[in-house]
């Protein structure tokens, strides 16, 4: 069968709420014990699937559960059981028959959750849907997580069903989408348990002092909660301009849901703080790359509405302080003092970040999160498609694989980056700006189509926009870092030094800029 769903983490504070929601009916409550299973090597885990007993009550049951047709389906296989016995053969026969079969090592207990389930049928217009309110830990060794969620289930009726009603309480109850499942999360609290045991085994004598192995802790510690980077793409030959989209919408949103969730601290809230400038960081470059994609796409296929696309820009300028200030203070500032820079004072960077809004978990951002998510997996239809201008060849482009249409689109933001970048020097600072964000998304919708293109090909072009890009983004951040030492001109004399050096390394880069845009222009294109 089908699983479709979707999971809020529900912060400490909305708990009762919640759970006074949920009175509003007919509830069941249900005492819920697992057991999930995977061989030494993971090899349930490479294959895309989970594998669990959980004790429900009284009853036993074995379950499978494998990816579905999107982000919010699994294919889910359960069978009672009469105790805690695994039973492999149940799966002749069935989707999941190849992923057994092809098991090698012994399948063994790996993590367990523990959880109080409330749940309740709530009939909408558009299905019935349950809700699930589960509380509770998730365990392997001395590790644990906590198990604060709630989940939408669609029982029958239209999958929007389950969206609606979610959004809906996600504005009621300021909830926060978390893309990993239970599953996910004891995978890799398991790997960590496995990670700080084998440290712990280490000699002492053999790895240098005592605070080494306490770093290597702290390490693996928050390597657990690594910022989520972009990943690749892969897009089939017959795939149409709208599924491209859909695929690179998907994967740019998971971008965003999983480093958002970080920063929300839905693991370590009250306890300590996960989220780091890089998740911040990590979570502008998936919402740069998503518009990038709407951007690309545009006159290819509908986009989301309007309203969607405009929204975003107002999340996305309240998370820039922060990372100026950590480029400034990790990157710049050392630059200059080995320049031989005198003493200077600036606001400490924690303050600016403590001073920030917390964009990432509230009500405002995560609700743009699930609308953008609704209307990628389910879209209302539209009468007039406001987004796309259909441009007068339309026909002739029908006819076009994806590859030509797309390469197409490459063609045309290659020659517009060229067009002002082999004149580089001669740019005001506005038009360099604008000129260093189409490079930027020439780089992303590169990496949309990569998949399309031979690797061979691409790499030249890819070394050299990434010189481009980096120039251009050492630039804008030398800019940046000035005009904070402008202001500190008449306070501070020593930061004339700041001014001053940073505007003899501009200089110094607008002609690298020049020569790295000369370079492109003559490289051999991937789309030849």
């Amino acid at each position: 069968m089908s699983e479709q769903e979707l999971k809020l983490h529900i912060p400490g504070a909305s708990r009762a709420a919640i759970e006074k929601d949920l009175l509003r009916g007919a509830v069941t409550r249900i005492k819920l014990r697992a057991q999930y299973f995977d061989t030494p090597t993971r090899e349930l885990v490479k294959a895309q699937v989970a594998l669990r007993l959980r004790q429900e009550g009284r009853q036993w049951v074995q379950t499978l559960k494998m990816p579905g047709e999107h982000v919010l389906s699994r294919v889910e296989i359960n069978h009672n059981r009469p105790g805690p016995v695994l039973d492999l053969s149940l799966y002749v026969g069935t989707v999941a028959e190849p992923a057994i079969a092809a098991l090698k090592g012994t399948l063994e207990v790996c993590y367990e959750t523990d959880v109080n389930r409330m749940l309740r049928r709530i009939r909408t217009a558009r299905g019935v849907v349950e809700v699930s309110l589960d509380t509770g830990c998730l365990r392997t060794g001395a590790l644990e997580l906590p198990i604060s969620e709630v989940e939408f289930e669609l029982i029958s009726g239209d999958f929007r069903a389950v969206l609606e009603l979610g959004r809906r309480w996600q504005l009621r109850h300021n909830l926060v989408l978390d893309a990993r499942s239970k599953a996910e999360r004891g995978d890799r609290l398991a790997q960590l348990s496995q990670q700080l045991a084998s440290i712990n085994a280490q000699d002492t004598k053999d790895n240098g002092l005592v605070h080494d192995k306490g770093q290597a802790l702290a390490a693996a510690v928050a390597g657990f909660w690594a910022p989520r980077s972009a990943q690749s793409i892969t897009l089939a030959a017959d795939t149409t301009s709208a599924q491209a989209l859909e695929a690179v919408t998907l994967e740019c949103l998971d971008q965003i849901i999983r480093n958002a969730a970080i920063l929300a601290e839905v693991d370590t809230a009250g306890v300590c703080l996960a989220g780091t400038a890089e998740h911040t960081h990590q979570l502008r470059v998936g919402i740069r790359r998503l518009r990038s994609a709407w951007s690309f796409f545009k006159d290819l296929t509908p986009l989301p509405p309007l309203e969607l696309r405009e929204a975003i820009k107002a999340h996305f300028a309240k998370l820039g302080g922060t990372r100026d200030d950590d480029v400034l203070n990790a990157t710049i500032l050392p630059i200059l003092r080995a320049a031989g820079q005198p003493p200077l004072v600036l606001e400490s960077a924690d303050a600016t970040i403590a001073e920030s809004p917390p964009v990432a978990g509230s009500v405002a951002f995560q609700s743009w999160i699930l609308e953008t998510l609704t209307e990628v997996l389910s879209p209302a239809p539209r009468v007039t498609i406001l987004s796309m201008t259909v441009p007068p060849d339309a026909s002739a482009m029908q006819v076009q694989t994806l590859k030509q249409t797309l390469t197409a689109k490459l063609r045309k933001w290659h020659r517009q980056v060229l067009r002002d970048g082999l004149r580089f020097e001669e740019l005001d600072i506005e038009s360099r700006h604008a000129l260093r964000k189409r490079a930027k998304k020439l780089r992303y919708a590169l990496q949309f189509t990569e998949s399309l293109f031979t690797a061979k090909k691409l790499k030249a072009y890819r070394k050299q926009l990434s010189v481009v890009q980096d120039i251009l983004g050492e630039m804008n951040d030398l800019a940046v870092a000035r005009e904070r030492f402008v202001s500190l001109r008449d306070t501070q004399p020593s930061a004339w030094f700041a001014c001053g050096w940073i505007t003899s390394r501009l200089d110094a880069l607008a002609h690298q800029a020049t020569r790295a845009f000369n370079q492109l222009a003559s490289t051999e294109k991937f789309w030849s």
